[in-house]
């Protein structure tokens, strides 16, 4: 903008001189000039390209994809999407079709979740397209063409921030707005992509919605705001709005409602006019048979009369029909001969009936695994597959048969570690709330013990595992906690440790040796004491955030591989000495615990990079993300020659022999 103010003050010396016309032009010519600098620093680098299947040999176990989303499309498809892909149902008689054409994430769609989609066309294109957000691989576009096939191409900005998609809008002008979790509100106008607007070029976008003159934007704690007439109007908690925190916007014939976790915002005429359902924490809305109907967080689908106010609406406390068509999270509004309306839920599919009734019309498969957020991965003795999650217990899964039991409790809910105690026989889980000892010969999950601060645990939470020569080691946010026949001792920085705050755990237990992975370095352990820590200052450690620790033994020497938070795999001998791995992607984060080492093969998970492959003949690093449902791979397993390999988004295996 510089130029421009240094070119307008020439073109007004020009006028004082007495050449008006000449100055008009030069100031029409300053500001073009102005105008095409700020767009040309506002492009932002991205690639369009067809996406084409791929799979280097996975097989994705089956689980539930949890659709989230869902958009009609003018041919008469259902269009679904989850964090396991898209699912196109295309037959929509009085039933719908009970199977679905599924995209599945990582094979016929990029490796990332699928949240949200919306339907339009760009500019040229000559029929209907489905846009589908995803959380770090930009835009996916799906063209289906006359004989039901889907053509797949990817919108993928250069920087990651802006690849991290949470909301689409397509306008009738045929640019298309994206609105992201990082990096605010982008254009695409078929040829260039860029930020809309300054004003939004940070903001956290959570949902967009057009109206005739504009349109709405909402943010995760900016409120909401309107653009219209080259004016942004800007709505918050202090302004009408029950909380800054927006989920949904509907606009509709009978006004623009926007959704928060504190109720519903009508606005009129751009301006807010009252507070539907408050208290509600409405995430999806749809008006219908003149009511809005609100998915809520626990209460099902609440129904507000948006016809013959009364004076409790107009405070705000409208009636609820609460509790019906539970589980619901979004809706899919159906027009024409097959019309009405769908709620997308757990139960599959709901059909709406009226006055809070629901009908399940096309029922979601039952799976034997309950998530997808896959923290932990155990092969026990008996050939069992142990899955820990995220946030959801673990399941025990019989992969010949595919039946699983499922443990979910207070101390089973978020899993770190999975690990099998050779001496006790026991399955250990280290999880947010103690260790959880498993039985193994009984074969029962359920029977089980906890171990906890009272019983001697330096913390309740537990990151990793080892077994050394003199007993079991335990890494927490506090410290270590070692149990030997003398009983429970901890160890801290005061008694030498690098960082009180551990990740990763690996033991030697012949010779009693344990290495502690921590927040400042490695510290090295022999019978419970701490000999030496290596860190960033006295070693060629990268980085001191260290997150996961393998042995690796062959017939020329012995060493352990460390994989740290943005400086990948080092290796480190027994002194201490570190020695860089060339052929790793710069700056990759390994995920905790994320690595195991087979006879030809060590693995590797990354945050953003996939699977690491590191080939122990050839001593070279691969890179693999064809056919994982997600580059944020987090646990793994092997079991008769396969290896399945955990994902914030489901598990796949593949023959070992078949890596790189």
């Amino acid at each position: 903008m510089r130029k421009a103010i240094v070119l307008v003050s020439a073109a007004a010396l020009v006028v004082v001189a007495g050449g008006a016309c000449l100055a008009f032009l030069h100031m029409r010519s300053a500001w073009k000039d102005a105008e095409q600098q700020v767009q040309a620093e506002g492009k932002l680098g991205f690639e369009l390209t067809p996406w084409h299947a791929q799979n280097a040999g996975f097989v994705a176990l089956a689980m539930p994809n949890h659709f989230v989303a869902g958009v009609k499309t003018e041919a008469g498809g259902v269009y679904l999407a989850g964090p396991g892909g898209v699912a196109i149902y295309s037959s929509l008689g009085p039933e719908l079709h009970a199977q679905a054409k599924v995209l599945q994430a990582g094979i016929e769609l990029p490796a990332a979740p699928v949240v949200a989609l919306a339907v339009g066309r760009l500019r040229g294109a000559s029929s209907e397209q489905v846009f589908a957000a995803t959380r770090g691989e930009g835009v996916v576009i799906l063209n289906e063409d006359a004989g039901g096939g889907v053509g797949v191409e990817q919108l993928r900005p250069a920087a990651e921030a802006q690849r991290d998609v949470t909301a689409l809008l397509p306008l009738a002008s045929g640019d298309l707005l994206i609105g992201t979790q990082r990096a605010g509100l982008l254009v695409y106008d078929g040829k260039t992509l860029r930020v809309f607007d300054p004003v939004l070029a940070n903001a956290s976008i959570t949902a967009l919605a057009a109206d005739a003159g504009g349109f709405w934007v909402g943010t995760r704690t900016q409120g909401v705001m309107h653009w219209h007439a080259g004016q942004m109007d800007v709505f918050d908690a202090n302004s009408g709005l029950p909380d800054a925190q927006v989920e949904d916007i509907a606009v509709t014939e009978d006004g623009v409602f926007v959704a928060t976790p504190l109720g519903v915002a009508e606005f009129a005429g751009g301006k807010p006019q009252r507070v539907l359902a408050k208290g509600v924490f409405a995430r999806k809305m749809v008006v219908e048979r003149g009511k809005l109907l609100i998915a809520t967080m626990d209460q099902g689908v609440a129904e507000v009369g948006l016809s013959g106010i009364s004076e409790a609406m107009r405070s705000g406390h409208a009636p609820l029909r609460e509790n019906a068509g539970e589980g619901i999270v979004g809706f899919v509004a159906r027009s024409g001969e097959d019309g009405g309306l769908l709620g997308i839920g757990d139960a599959g599919l709901e059909r709406y009936e009226g006055d809070g009734a629901w009908r399940t019309v096309a029922a979601t498969p039952a799976y034997a695994l309950v998530d997808r957020n896959v923290s932990a991965l155990h092969f026990a003795a008996d050939g069992k597959l142990w899955v820990g999650y995220f946030d959801r217990g673990l399941d025990v899964l019989d992969v010949a048969s595919g039946r699983a039991n499922h443990v979910e409790d207070d101390h089973i809910f978020c899993v770190n570690r999975i690990v099998a105690d050779p001496q006790r026989e026991t399955v250990d889980v280290a999880t947010a709330n103690g260790l959880v000892l498993f039985d193994a010969r009984s074969g029962q999950p359920h029977e089980r013990q906890v171990l906890l601060k009272k019983d001697g645990l330096v913390s309740d939470q537990v990151t990793d595992v080892a077994f050394a020569r003199d007993g079991m080691t335990l890494a927490t946010p506090a410290g270590l906690t070692v149990f030997t026949p003398r009983g429970a001792e901890s160890l801290y920085t005061f008694q030498g440790l690098a960082n009180n705050h551990v990740y990763a755990l690996a033991a030697e237990p012949e010779s009693g040796r344990v290495m502690a992975g921590t927040l400042a370095g490695v510290s090295m352990l022999e019978d419970g004491n701490v000999q030496r820590n290596v860190t960033l200052k006295n070693s060629g450690l990268k980085r001191n955030w260290i997150t996961a620790i393998v042995r690796m033994k062959d017939s020329a020497s012995e060493r352990w591989l460390v994989g740290t938070y943005g400086g990948g795999v080092v290796e480190m001998n027994d002194a201490g000495q570190i020695s860089a791995m060339d052929g790793l992607p710069k700056g990759a984060v390994i995920n905790p615990n994320a690595m195991l080492v087979t006879a030809q093969h060590v693995l590797a998970g990354s945050l953003t990079d996939g699977l690491l492959v590191y080939d122990r003949a050839s001593q070279q690093w691969s890179q693999v993300t064809a056919g994982l449902p997600s580059k944020n791979v987090t646990a793994f397993a092997e079991h008769d020659g396969e290896i399945y390999v955990g994902t914030e988004n489901g598990i796949a295996h593949i023959a070992e022999a078949r890596l790189p």
